[in-house]
């Protein structure tokens, strides 16, 4: 146990290790007063005698003593492990990931539909950023943000997996779902922002144009990235009938002019995803450019560690007790 490694919460206690010292000044005194020495002629009567067990431990006794004393002090010190401070390089940005909850989303040219294929590859690229904070925003013919951004990955997976259609009002509002993540973003202090939005159709709904989404993310420094969903012609839908589930095939459109130009405005790319495995490409594309080295303080937690040392104490105290009671104790 080395007390160099430690700091103390109240060091002033450790003046009283003054007394270690004048315990021991005092207990040879008081030795040389007991023994006084002795001038004899010859040691050779003694030579052959061997030492008892209570001559060889005799000073044993101060010497738990002192221990214990010098030990209690320490704890009474209150000694900590040592707070290190250093600086770690590390990669970290705000992220707010946009998804279109749009029913069109229930499309099963993904597996088992574009919807929770999204859900899952945004999963893993949330698990796979520890250091960023990520937000959530969700849009339809409205939008609203499912999750502020955090860096609680727990929360936020646990609010993607909630995600379902039907909970707003139906359409396709690009404009909105992007002004919502802006307005996540623009005020959260982060040096590096982005924006990965994704949606299977055309902008139909809300009133925010969403060019002029892109040029007010591109005043507050935000990147943003477009993720078009879907298989090229036709994809299979279920809908609803009086006979159950029917699937059939409908025409997918999405507006790739716009949002390729959404991302040229903000200098970032546009992605076409035509299946699960593309989808997990673009992902791991978009996690491999968007690395920005940001430099934190890290600082280790201030730990007690006072218990050992009055424990050590405590041994040696009981130690003493016992050998003045078994092996020196005076009796009448």
């Amino acid at each position: 146990m080395n007390i160099w490694n430690y700091k103390f919460e109240d060091p002033q206690f450790l003046w009283l290790l003054i007394i270690v010292p004048i315990i021991v000044f005092w207990y040879i005194y008081k030795e040389n007063i007991r023994y006084p020495e002795q001038k004899i002629p010859s040691l050779q009567a003694f030579e052959n005698q061997k030492k008892s067990l209570k001559e060889i431990v005799r000073h044993s006794l101060i010497v738990f003593r002192i221990l214990a004393i010098a030990l209690l002090i320490i704890a009474l010190a209150r000694p900590q492990s040592a707070l290190d401070k250093e600086k770690i390089t590390t990669k970290g940005i705000d992220i707010v990931l946009a998804m279109d909850i749009s029913t069109s989303m229930l499309a099963r040219d993904f597996k088992p539909d574009r919807l929770e294929a999204a859900k899952e590859v945004a999963t893993e690229f949330i698990e796979g950023r520890p250091n960023d904070r990520i937000g959530l925003v969700v849009f339809a013919g409205e939008s609203f943000t499912q999750c502020p951004i955090t860096s609680d990955k727990k929360v936020l997976i646990n609010l993607i997996s909630k995600i379902k259609t039907g909970i707003i009002e139906d359409g396709t509002a690009i404009g909105l779902g992007l002004a919502t993540s802006i307005d996540r973003l623009k005020d959260s202090g982060g040096k590096s922002k982005v924006v990965i939005i994704l949606t299977d159709g055309e902008n139909n709904r809300g009133f925010i144009d969403p060019i002029t989404a892109a040029e007010i993310a591109k005043e507050f420094n935000i990147r943003i990235y477009t993720i078009g969903v879907g298989t090229r012609g036709e994809a299979p839908y279920p809908f609803k009938t009086p006979f159950g589930i029917q699937i059939q095939n409908v025409k997918v459109d999405i507006d790739e002019e716009l949002l390729q130009e959404i991302a040229s405005i903000t200098g970032t790319k546009y992605f076409r995803a035509t299946d699960n495995q593309k989808l997990k490409d673009i992902y791991a594309e978009i996690d491999k450019m968007e690395k920005s080295k940001i430099e934190v303080t890290s600082f280790r937690r201030h730990i007690d560690k006072f218990f050992p040392f009055a424990l050590i104490a405590l041994i040696l105290i009981t130690i003493e007790i016992l050998l003045r009671n078994l092996i020196f104790k005076n009796y009448p």
